[in-house]
Formats: structure tokens, sequence, C-alpha cells
């Protein structure tokens, strides 16, 4: 699977040497032109009640935006939304991406959390 993905373009992380996988993806960022990488939202494997903010820290620290795709399973659609630049403000960007998400369908609907305070 390893070689696999390295011929597609994966790049490892290396965990053993005590560097969270946040301050790695974003050494990488910072080493680079280019380069994009995919985090897959929460909720794909089991509920959580609350997004982590790696995603966000990863953004803010790189300089990058993050540019907000999904899959629609009951549309069978997928695709890419807004370009979203983050704030210092977790909280109130975390509201704007998942008003993004309100209306997308996920693949496992029970394991997918969008804060009810967050939709209005």
């Amino acid at each position: 699977m390893g070689l696999m993905l390295k011929m597609m373009g994966g790049i490892p992380i290396d965990r053993s040497k005590g560097k969270s996988v946040t301050d790695s993806i974003v050494d990488l960022f910072n080493s680079r032109e280019k380069l994009m990488i995919v985090i897959t939202p929460e909720g794909t494997r089991k509920l959580v009640h609350h997004w982590k903010k790696g995603f966000h820290i990863i953004a803010q620290r790189a300089e990058v935006p993050v540019l907000l795709g999904y899959v629609d399973y009951k549309k069978k659609i997928g695709g890419v939304g807004q370009l979203f630049v983050p704030t210092d403000d977790f909280e109130k960007d975390l509201k704007e991406i998942q008003k993004f998400y309100k209306n997308i369908s996920a693949k496992y609907p029970k394991n997918f959390n969008l804060s009810p305070e967050n939709m209005r």
C-alpha cells in the first residue's frame, strides 16, 4: 500500500521523532512550492461531537487557504466549494465551514455531526 501511495504522490509523515502530525504537515507546506493535502471530515469512522482543530491550525501556521470539498452520497455528486481563509477565531470559522456542509449528505449520516448552534 505504501508503494502505491508514493507512486500517486503520497508523502509519508515520520511520527517517530516526537513531532506532531500537525507540525510535520506545516513543515511540508513550508518546504515546498506546491502542496495540496486532503483531510477527511470528522465522523467518517464514528460519531464525534466536536470537530478537531488540526486542519485549522495547519492552514493558519502554513498560511494556506482551505478549499472546502465534498461528496454528496444522496445526490451522487462531488466537487469543491469555496476557498476559505482561516482567521484567529476557530469557533467563528467553524460555524462558516459547517454552514457550507449543512445540505450535503454524508455516507454515514449518523456519524456526521454538524453542531446545531452553527446552523443558524
